[in-house]
């Protein structure tokens, strides 16, 4: 369950990063919003799943989670650079996600 949790509150992380390019620096009303009930549920996420999961572990696979989500999101709706080497470097964050699970 903890790596559920741990999971959903990366792609949350995700949101909340989207939300907060989104609020214009926070003087947006509905993605200011989204942005502290999506953070707040990320790190509650966090918080519930590093009850079980290490934190060098957890967090390492939260971080990598939202940021390789954020990046996806930026080159797929938001028009930012699909370079080769970019996705080469998101592939390379995904592997150490998939490892840090493997190994725990």
């Amino acid at each position: 369950m903890a790596w559920l949790v741990l999971v959903l509150s990366g792609l949350l992380e995700t949101a909340w990063a989207i939300s907060l390019d989104r609020s214009a620096g926070l003087t947006r009303p509905l993605p200011s919003l989204v942005f502290v009930v999506s953070l707040v549920a990320s790190m509650a996420g966090l918080a519930y799943a590093l009850r079980d999961i290490p934190v060098g572990t957890g967090y390492a696979v939260w971080v990598g989670i939202g940021a390789v989500g954020t990046a996806v999101v930026g080159m797929v709706a938001l028009g930012e650079s699909a370079s080769l080497p970019r996705i080469a470097c998101l592939l390379l964050v995904v592997a150490g996600v998939v490892g840090l699970k493997l190994f725990h």
